[in-house]
Order: C-alpha cells, then structure tokens, then sequence
C-alpha cells in the first residue's frame, strides 16, 4: 500500500511510448494517437528503432536516446522485450511505467524467474510505479492525458472509474459517452501487479478533481490495503462497486481470467460494508448512485415524500420503494391542510401527493413549498408525465426555481424520452439529480440511505465490553498444540468445548468415553437425562450418520443406544475411524432459538465470523450473516440484525426474546478467539441455544492447522494492538496504564476534553473549539491501527480504568514516510514527565514500524512543547506564513 511516485503516474509532464508504430491498428499506433489527440502539454516521445517519426513526430531509436527522462513510460513491446526496457528506463531514471503488453507470466526470462517477476524486481529495486501489465492503459482528461489504447475518448468530469477489466472499460467508455459523462480518471489496472485497487483509491481518496470513485472488481490481490484505503477514503467521498463472481460459476470465470482465487460473495459483501463502500450491480445503476451521492446535501433522514401528476407512476415509485425496504413518509396534518388551499380538491389527500394531471408549474411550486416544511419528510421525489394540456420544460423551470434553496435532497423523473429530454437538461444543467423511471429514481434515492448508513457504522461509538474476565490464551493454545503433535486436525469435542470456555463462552459440560462402559458410567455420574454422541476424527457432522441420540435417561438406554450407533455407523461409514463416544447433560429450554455461530477461512479475506439459524436444517434454510473479526458489540449486533431469524430473537407472541446482550457478547468473544488463536481456522457451534436466560453451546467442532502466519497476512483488518499495553510508574509513584485508544473510549475521550484548559486547547487545536463533532471525536478514536495510532495514558481505578490524563497521537501516510503528531496532557498534569514518557512511547512505535520521519507544528507561545521536542533531538524551522515552528525527528538514521 502506497502512493509512492504515483503523481508521475497520474500527472506526468513528459511520456515515452516504447514499441509507438506506424502500422495501422497496432497497439503503438493507437497509443500515439490517442496521445497526441488528446491534448497533453508535455514531450510526447516515441520509441522505434526502424522509424524516423511515428505520427509525424520525431521517434528515437531506443530510451538511452531520449533527450529528456520520461515521467511516465508506455510500454507495448513483445514480452521478451520488456525486461531489456525496464532496464533502460530504469537506468535511465524513469518512475512510472504503464505495461500494456500481456503474457509475462508465460514467458521464462531465466532459470529461476519469468518476465513478469524479472519486470517486478528492476521496478522494485528503483521504486518505479507500474501499472498493468495486460491493462488497457489510463486517461486523465484533466490534463489532457489519453495513454490507453482505448477507441473512445473521454470528456473531463468528477468521477473516477477503476477497472480490472479493459474489456469492461471499452463498454463503459461508449456507455458514458452516449450520456455525455466525463471522468477525473479512467484507470484500467490490468493484473494489479504493482499498482493495486488500494494504491489508486489511497490516491483519488485525497484528490481533489474527484468527487466519486466507482471500482469494477474481479479479486482483491492485497485484502488489508483494499480495506483500509477504502476505509479512509470513503469518510471524505463515496465508494462504488461492481464485483463480477457473485455465483459460483461466474466466480470460478473470474478466477481464471484474473489469475487470482475469488472469495464468497457474501464475504465480499461484509468486507466491503466494513470498508464504507456501497455496492451496486449494473454499470448504469452505478453511474447513477455516483451522480447522485456526488450531488448529496446533507442526509437527515430516510423517508421520503413524493409529488406527482399521475397516480400511476406515483403508485410504481412506492411499490419500487417498499421493495427496497425503503420508507414512505407520512404527511402531517398542517400539510394536508395547506395543500388542501393550493389543490384542485381530488388531489390524493396522502404521499404521494398527485396533483392531477392538468398541474402546471406554479401548481408544482407552491406543493413543492408546502411538502418541503413537513418534518416528516426527510428527501423528496418529483414526477412528471407528459400530458398535451401542459409543457414539460415550464414544469421543470417552475420546480428548479423553488427548489434551489432546499437544504433537503431533491430527486426528479420526467417519465418519457423526447418530449421530456429538454427538461432533463435542464435538471443536469442546474445541478438536480434526475432519472428516466421511477425505479431508478428510487434506487438513487435507496442509494442514498444505505451510503448514510455504511457513513454512520463508520462514526458510530459501539458500547464498552464488560470487563468481567481474561481469556485464557495460554491454556487454550496447549489444547490446540496437543492435538496438533498428536497429528490431528480436527478437535474432539471436549477439547473443542474447552477451548471456547477459555475465551468465557458457554458450553454444556461433554465427556469423553472410550468405550461403551465408560460412556454408561459418565452418564450414571451425570444422573439426569444424557446425549450420547460418536466422538471420530473422520466425522464431523454426527446427525447425518446416526452418531447423535438424545433423551437418555438411565445406564441402560446409554448402553443400548451405543450399542447400536455402532451398528449404523459401521454400515454407513464403515472406514470411519472411532475413538469412543462423548456424553454431556441434556438441556432442555423452552422457548430457546437454535443458532448457528461459527467461522471459516475466506482465501482472500481471511478469517470470517458467521452467524445464522442453526440446527440440522442449517444447509437447507441458508439464513446466516457473515462479518470480518475483530468485532466489537456495535458490530455483533449488525451481524445478527442482518439475519431474517433476528426477528424472532426479538420474540413473539409468547415467547420471550433472547437474551442480546450475552448472545453479542458471545460472538466478541469468538472474534476474539478468532484474532489470538491463529491455528484455527475453522470452527462451528451448532446448535447455540439462546433464550432469555443466555446463551450455551450445545455442539462444537474446531479445525486447527499447524501452519500459522502472521495476524497481517492472516486478518484482513488489523486488531487492536493490545501487545502496545504497558504500566509506567513516575517519579512520584504515580502508575499509568499506557494503551492504544479503541473506539469505546469516545466518552472517555470528552470527559478528557472538558477538563482541558482554554491555553491546552489553543496550543493543540490552533484556536478556540468549544467541543468536537461526533464525527471528528470518531475520526479520533476509530483509528485504521495500520495507518494511525494514538495512545491514552489512563490513571488505573482499582481494577478498573480510571480518568484519562494524556494522549497522543499521530496520522501516518500511506507510505510511511511521515508520522504528524498532536498531544494533549491536562494542565493539572502538566510537569511531572507524562508528556515525555508519551512523545517517546509513540516516537519508538512510529521507528519500529519503519517510519522514517516524526513531525509536528508547535506554536511559538508552547514554551514547554519547543523545550521537550529540542531535548528529545528534533529540529526546528520557523514557517513564516503559518506562524507556527515545524519539528522534525529523523526514525531511521544509522548511529552515529
């Protein structure tokens, strides 16, 4: 991940095509043309060895020729060329390459590499961005750059379209320009060798040309740079995607056009929903939610009103919006009221306001006055069909003059195409959102409700885990380690069961039998009715081969049952291999739901939390919601509302609801076990028992690997760093708690903020600031632990947490060059060293991590910040224009 020499990429001043032509319809000639067709201001340097000029332009024999160093290199040579080219450009000093040539993989360059990695080795050793290979090049209308191969050129615009596909980027590229839509940047990466989805969304994420981007996406190569860079993006802008494989069938044709493995689809889904990105399914469908969210004023709500002349397509809109889950508003009676002294009396009395058929533009007006000031509606939809008593283009002027100071979210669907196509200019010429079917314009408006909604799961504060116990780490890792040197995979379940006790959830005791007389006797020392279950490596599901039999009451029903499971699964499974039985206390609770709660290994995303309605008929029922660990309770309460059974978990006529709070806290203990336990990599609890009283596993399996890798090549989300704790001790005896802030400490965080002195806030925020938004207090302590960090010192309370006295903090950029810092210590603290011990806690975090430079702005007044930054070995420069001092810390020089 990082953005490193990507401006050379993007906004190149000068450009070399290696392999230009002048054969007609070659890949070169194309090239040229496109180039100088489209503008560009700088040197455009053809590369030929047999042609003087290429397009009527001086061509140069081979790159060492070139009279100037070329900001961004094209390259379409023959496979076995490349490497000779990369060489010279990288000689040569260039750092920007597009590869459009294909087949790299295929072609060996010597005995242990083939082109491609040779290709990826000289671009690495120089730093030298690359995109592609097998790509269709890229276009910055903006600045006049068309280097693709592409047969349609593109107007400038707001949004940015990145594909995988070039095949796809041709059919966008005709279906934009029929509509007359222009782009930022129109990027085709090709196989993602170099430049990847994260790289480019980090870089049109702080651009300032683009207002949206939109992403065709096959597989994600680099899951954790995708994810975080969408993260940070997508507070400032939307995200749109396609991702093709949403079948399996489909998946498996992508997998081989890519070269990379696609993940599930659901998977996919609960990655990107982490990640704020909003996921469309057509190509026209996201053109639309990008035109429309680019537009989006400030979303208050989700109902919406609608005005229309016809019942008809007023009726289409609702059924289209109901269907979505979207919501209808209610008029208020005020506004009936005043709509009853504007209408004709056989207006429709309700919303959808029809207006009759016969309304005009004034008509429009003053409903459209009148529908704005009911509270109740939050965005509103206004429809028109032609009729031959009234002009559509009037209509349309009378709406754009009375809307233009709404602060609410107005939509519009002239339904029709000729007569209409005027005044749908007119609405894209006063910058109003406008569609040609009210099932589009409600799916814009459905768009805009679910982009609020990823913007207020990325800002919202999850309530703090009760601190009521330790997993026991140690413990649970030695069963796993047991099973593992005795050669297994799979858990028994009793070790299972064990495991997940240590992580605090709850399961029915089982024990284990090694044979028939042992397992009567455990079910006589349990002395109430027992489940007698198969325990074998080679059995994972024990319902399906008769190896579970419930209810038994005595020593000779356990006897008899055994017996004959057996029988059953020596003539079903005859080369199973038993170990014996397992017999736990039967539970009986009236009124409980059977949930299924697991996890899984995504090949792209990594570990996946699952939770659903469990039992045997799990498979056939297909209710489950799946989520990326770590989870905190606000998002194991969004896993399980994404379920249809989370309905009745909420009860129902007698039956009590489920006890919530336990059954989140259960599936934040699993994520936790999930995040520690790297050797698990598969694991079910089927049936969950929940009720009202709480939750308990019934049944458990857990598969283990001995092949465990680091949590960032495993996690696609960085947990948080709890190995960053520790205790300092003052020189007065005071004892801190050091740890890294976590979404839970918001209130902490105000509670901190208001003991602050007036001078306290001045030297940190630069000015006077009463209090911080919400959504800034969550920038803050929602940190992406891969790119920022900051770190509380808390004075302990006994056991628990005490007040906050000291923070600091740092933004790290995508290329871990720089780490800008803030810190804030009490005034009433101010002197005793925490400052210190805080600046140097995180100057060590920011030079393990590679950082290379630590870096601040201090006022000229902040006497105290200027004396500590000089005695921890920073620099300091006056910057005239800000009046600020900037301070400067080398991480990474050699020792002197």
């Amino acid at each position: 991940m990082s953005t490193i020499n990507l401006d050379h990429l993007f906004k190149p001043k000068s450009v070399a095509v290696i392999g230009a032509s002048n054969r007609p319809h070659s890949v070169g000639s194309v090239i040229m043309k496109n180039l100088l067709a489209g503008g560009f201001d700088g040197p455009i340097m053809p590369v030929n060895p047999r042609s003087q000029s290429i397009g009527g332009v001086l061509a140069y024999p081979d790159v060492n020729s070139l009279p100037v160093v070329p900001e961004l290199a094209v390259i379409c040579v023959p496979p076995k060329g490349v490497v000779p080219v990369m060489e010279c450009l990288a000689e040569k000093g260039c750092l920007a390459a597009i590869v459009l040539t294909a087949g790299l993989s295929a072609e060996q360059y010597d005995e242990n590499r083939t082109v491609k990695q040779a290709m990826l080795d000289i671009a690495a050793s120089k730093k030298m961005r690359l995109l592609g290979p097998n790509c269709l090049g890229l276009m910055v209308p903006g600045i006049g750059l068309n280097a693709s191969f592409s047969h349609q050129s593109i107007g400038n615009g707001k949004i940015a379209f990145v594909s995988q596909s070039g095949a796809l980027c041709t059919a966008v590229l005709d279906w934009a320009a029929a509509r007359g839509i222009g782009f930022s940047h129109f990027i085709s990466l090709g196989e993602c060798d170099d430049v990847d989805f994260g790289d480019v969304i980090d870089y049109l994420g702080s651009d300032p040309d683009t207002r949206a981007i939109m992403l065709y996406i096959e597989s994600i190569h680099e899951r954790r740079s995708f994810i975080s860079a969408a993260r940070a993006a997508s507070r400032n802008k939307p995200i749109l995607c396609i991702k093709s494989g949403r079948f399996a069938e489909g998946a498996a044709a992508a997998a081989s056009h890519t070269g990379a493995l696609a993940g599930a689809d659901d998977v996919f889904d609960a990655a990107i929903k982490r990640a704020g990105v909003l996921r469309v399914y057509t190509v026209s469908e996201m053109f639309s939610a990008a035109e429309t969210l680019s537009r989006m004023r400030p979303f208050r709500g989700d109902k919406l009103g609608i005005v229309t002349n016809g019942g008809g397509i007023g009726v289409l809109a609702v059924d289209a919006l109901i269907e979505r889950h979207g919501q209808l508003a209610h008029l208020d009676d005020e506004t009936i009221a005043a709509l009853d002294e504007v209408l004709p009396p056989t207006w429709s009395h309700a919303n959808p306001v029809d207006i009759i058929g016969d309304a005009s533009g004034e008509r429009y007006a003053k409903t459209i006055d009148v529908v704005l000031k009911d509270k109740n509606i939050d965005s509103l939809l206004v429809m028109h069909a032609p009729t031959a008593i009234t002009d559509p283009v009037e209509v349309a002027q009378g709406v754009i003059d009375t809307i233009k100071n709404s602060k609410k979210n107005i939509l519009t669907n002239w339904v029709g195409e000729a007569t209409v196509a005027e005044a749908r200019n007119m609405f894209y010429a006063a910058g109003i959102p406008t569609y040609r079917t009210p099932e589009n314009a409600v799916a814009a408006f459905q768009h805009m409700v679910n982009f609020r909604k990823l913007q207020e799961l990325l800002m919202e504060t999850p309530p703090s885990v009760p601190h009521d116990y330790t997993p026991d780490v140690d413990k649970a890792r030695s069963i796993i380690h047991a099973a593992i040197h005795a050669g297994r995979h799979m858990l028994t379940e009793p070790e299972a069961k064990s495991v997940l006790e240590c992580f605090g959830i709850n399961t029915v005791k089982t024990y284990a039998a090694l044979d028939i007389k042992d397992a009567v006797s455990k079910a006589e020392k349990i002395g109430r009715p027992v489940a007698l279950k198969i325990l074998s490596d080679d059995i994972s599901h024990k319902s399906d081969v008769g190896g579970v039999i419930l209810n038994l009451e005595n020593g000779e029903e356990v006897r008899a049952a055994a017996e004959k499971m057996q029988r059953v699964i020596g003539k079903k499974f005859p080369e199973a291999r038993l170990r014996g039985f397992t017999v736990q206390e039967m539970v009986k609770r009236d009124g409980a739901r059977e949930l299924i709660v697991g996890m899984t290994t995504d090949p792209i995303f990594g570990p996946v939390i699952l939770f659903g309605h469990g039992g045997v008929e799990v498979e056939v029922v297909r209710d489950r919601a799946m989520a990326l660990p770590p989870l905190n309770m606000k998002l194991a309460r969004e896993l399980v509302e994404g379920t249809r059974i989370h309905k009745l978990l909420q009860g129902y006529r007698d039956v009590p609801a489920v006890n919530l709070e336990e059954l989140y806290m259960t599936l934040v203990r699993l994520s936790q076990l999930v995040v520690q336990l790297g050797e698990v990599v598969e694991l079910d609890m089927n049936p969950l028992l929940a009720d009202r009283e709480g939750v308990i596993a019934l049944d458990a399996r857990i598969k283990v690997t001995p092949k465990v890798v680091s949590d960032e090549q495993r996690l696609a989300i960085h947990p948080y760093p709890r190995h960053l704790k520790e205790k300092v001790v003052m020189d007065d005896g005071t004892t801190y708690l050091l740890r890294p802030i976590k979404p839970e400490d918001e209130p902490a965080h105000y509670e901190f903020m208001s003991r602050l002195t007036p001078e306290d806030i001045h030297f940190r925020f630069f000015g006077s600031v009463r209090e911080l938004p919400h959504s800034e207090m969550a920038r803050q302590t929602q940190l992406d632990y891969d790119r920022d960090m900051a770190f509380l010192a808390i004075l302990p309370n006994g056991d628990q947490e005490g007040e906050i006295h000291g923070i600091v903090q740092v933004v790290i950029d995508p290329n871990n060059e720089k780490a800008e810092y803030a810190i804030m210590v009490r005034s009433d603290i101010k002197g005793r060293g925490l400052g210190r011990i805080l600046m140097e806690k995180m100057i060590e975090f920011c030079r393990r991590k590679g950082t290379e430079t630590f870096i601040g702005q201090v006022l000229p007044n902040n006497r105290r910040m200027l004396t500590l930054c000089e005695s921890l070995g920073f620099s300091r420069k006056f910057i005239p224009d800000e009046e600020v001092f900037e301070v400067t810390l080398p991480l990474q020089r050699d020792p002197e």
